[in-house]
């Protein structure tokens, strides 16, 4: 059943639906018209046993023969399916007719409605006592049910007859109509399944419906923007670090190469190779941070929460920055509070984050400038600050500093930009704790690094 269309199932079960609601509609009307003739018919055996009562009542204090002749005499125009016995089983009354189709003994002596079938004749009896003269008679009343019988007979042969044409009719219909609104859906399919790497970009139309077929194409085109992004952030990040790895490989591929074209002194060997040494070292570097951005794209890069206080991680990388500042005779000024601001984050990943952005900004403060770190709280959050009076950043570039191998030309170059990673891994260390980080900055009039990070809880753990 799995393995067949959809169509085709959504068919059956409207066919096994539409079957089980005829059955039961047939059940309950069938019943139910049944019923109500009963009801009927015994309905009316009560309006004409009412009279027969008051009849006895009246002429109980007589003779039985005038009584038997009034009886005769009265009831012959009501019907002809009538018996009274007296308290002794004896009749006082029996119609032709009933003598003849009608049950020989009364059989209930209590009021009882009762469904008879004497010589194959169906019949609807009522069976009444009555009191009068200080004795009970027991008055039947009949009713034939041949012709209503024969109606319910053609009313079920209408029902059994007409209930397969029907079901068969609507099941075709609903065959009918699930093709019709699965076809966009295949339509849909269609389209999706023209779409590969090489046309990420193409889109699905948006049937403006307001139903689900509009949603199911929104969310596919949302999806495939997302896949699109996702294709052409790994491409460019495989173009860029193929471009950055090529660069120094090659570098010391060319200096191995010239220094053993000829025979050379000790120290050209030794500059050489200390020149391949920090080739390797930027190189390494390089590797370290992409399989870095590579682990946090997968998600398989955890960090290790705890309770920490963020003014020490800030004041431990001021410690590391300071010397860089002091080679470029940078002055490095940190506010920090004397009380701790606490969040729930992974120090060693806070404190990289932190060198990043001085190491960032003493490269491009020029000599006997200034960089300043500030710490404080804002809105449940804490806020730290980075600011420096380098040579700031161009409005065209400041959307983009946060992208992986972006270097703003021509200040920012691969000998003092870096391979353009480093920003781009402090924005994934402030996101991946729930904060942001954002810039601002005016070309001449240095730069403003802002870090957000959510305060932890009272009751966070120690």
């Amino acid at each position: 059943m799995t393995n067949l269309p959809l169509r085709i199932r959504i068919t059956a079960w409207y066919f096994a639906v539409l079957a089980t609601g005829f059955c039961a509609f047939g059940v309950v009307a069938y019943y139910a018209m049944r019923g109500s003739i009963l009801e009927t018919v015994d309905e009316n055996l009560q309006d004409q046993v009412q009279g027969i009562r008051e009849l006895i009542e009246r002429d109980s204090g007589k003779a039985d023969l005038e009584r038997d002749l009034k009886l005769d005499e009265e009831i012959r125009a009501g019907t002809d399916l009538l018996q009274v016995s007296d308290p002794a089983g004896k009749w006082v009354y029996r119609s032709r007719t009933m003598a003849h189709f009608g049950p020989s003994t009364p059989g209930e002596t209590r009021t009882a409605f009762t469904s008879q079938q004497p010589d194959g004749v169906p019949l609807r009896v009522l069976t009444v006592p009555v009191e009068a003269g200080g004795k009970t008679y027991i008055v039947q009343l009949a009713y034939p049910l041949d012709d209503f019988n024969e109606a319910l007979s053609r009313f079920r042969r209408v029902l059994v007859l007409s209930s397969p044409i029907l079901l068969l009719l609507a099941s075709a219909g609903g065959y009918w109509l699930s093709r019709r609104a699965l076809g966009p859906v295949d339509q849909v399919t269609r389209e999706a399944r023209s779409i590969s790497a090489q046309n990420l970009s193409s889109r699905l139309a948006v049937p403006r419906t307001g139903d689900e077929l509009q949603r199911l194409s929104e969310t596919l085109n949302g999806m495939l923007e997302r896949l699109e992004q996702a294709f052409r952030r790994i491409t460019q990040f495989t173009a860029d670090a193929s471009h950055e790895l090529r660069t120094p490989v090659a570098l010391m591929r060319t200096r191995a190469e010239i220094i053993l074209r000829k025979a050379r002194t000790g120290e050209e060997y030794r500059e050489t190779l200390r020149q391949i040494l920090e080739d390797l070292q930027r190189t390494s570097s390089l590797i370290e941070n992409l399989m870095l951005l590579a682990r946090a794209d997968s998600g398989a890069q955890a960090l290790e929460r705890a309770r920490i206080n963020m003014a020490e991680c800030i004041e431990e990388a001021c410690l590391e920055g300071q010397a860089l500042a002091e080679t470029k005779q940078i002055g490095l000024q940190a506010e920090l509070p004397q009380t701790p601001v606490w969040i729930n984050g992974d120090a060693n990943s806070l404190l990289r984050l932190f060198v990043i952005l001085l190491d960032n900004a003493v490269k491009y403060t020029p000599p006997q400038g200034r960089v300043k770190v500030s710490l404080g709280s804002n809105n449940g959050s804490a806020l730290a600050e980075v600011s420096d009076s380098g040579i700031g950043i161009a409005a065209q570039d400041l959307p983009h500093i946060f992208e992986r191998f972006f270097r703003a030309d021509p200040a920012r170059s691969r000998q003092t930009g870096g391979a353009g990673l480093g920003l781009a891994i402090g924005k994934w260390i402030a996101e991946a704790h729930g904060g942001t980080i954002a810039a601002q900055s005016k070309p001449g009039e240095g730069s403003v690094f802002q870090v957000k990070i959510p305060l932890a809880g009272e009751g966070s753990r120690q």
